[in-house]
């Protein structure tokens, strides 16, 4: 089975990659598995924080030719999710009391030709029937086995003492799903703040409503 990653790719530092799978509990809700870890320090409120980005992230610029100044959509799903965990958003980094980092990504999994038994490359079609010579056809789906599985689409968060840097919380959330919309991401970076400030790695489901889309 042949790997193809695309989408917004950016890396939080020390994050172990993860693999599991989670699905939609509702229409309007989107269920991940989540897992955090870290210290948080007893007794410290949330507090202001400033979303750090690495080089590489800087370089990318909005749709819509913005400029590397500006959030990008990723930015603003986490935005949303960080203040719903009570979190500020500071007017620069050295005004914050935290630093994220954030990472988002989707991995799509192509069926290999040679994963089906036989090394029959079996896929949809259409067949003609035995008593219709003329033409009638009934088309037949890939089988189940020839089917690849949804994308898997994870995203993580760092947070760490801006005075320090020592890092503080880090937490992670993985779904799988074909939609690749912002909502699903803003859903998914609340989910992996749920329980905040209290570390939780054992893997758990979290279910969060989507957001309407604007």
């Amino acid at each position: 089975m042949k790997r193809r990653r695309f989408g917004f790719v950016v890396t939080v530092t020390a994050l172990a990659s993860v693999a599991a799978l989670s699905g939609c509990a509702s229409l309007n809700q989107l269920t991940s598995e989540v897992s955090s870890f870290g210290q948080w320090p007893s007794g410290r409120a949330p507090g202001s924080y400033f979303i750090e980005r690495l080089p590489s992230q800087a370089a990318q610029t909005p749709p819509g030719g913005a400029g590397p100044a500006a959030a990008t959509p990723m930015e603003q799903a986490a935005h949303l999710a960080l203040q719903g965990a009570g979190f500020k958003q500071a007017a620069s980094l050295e005004s914050a009391d935290v630093v994220v980092q954030i990472g988002a990504r989707v991995t799509r999994y192509d069926v290999s030709p040679w994963a089906d038994p036989l090394w029959w490359r079996w896929g949809p079609r259409y067949w003609r029937t035995p008593g219709w010579p003329t033409g009638y056809r009934i088309y037949s789906p890939a089988p189940a086995w020839r089917q690849a599985p949804p994308p898997d689409r994870e995203v993580a968060l760092l947070l760490r003492d801006r005075a320090t840097s020592v890092p503080l919380w880090e937490a992670r959330a993985l779904s799988s799903g074909l939609s690749t919309d912002l909502s699903v991401f803003q859903a998914m970076f609340s989910a992996a703040l749920s329980g905040f400030p209290s570390a939780q790695p054992q893997p758990r489901s979290v279910s969060v409503t989507l957001m309407p889309t604007r």
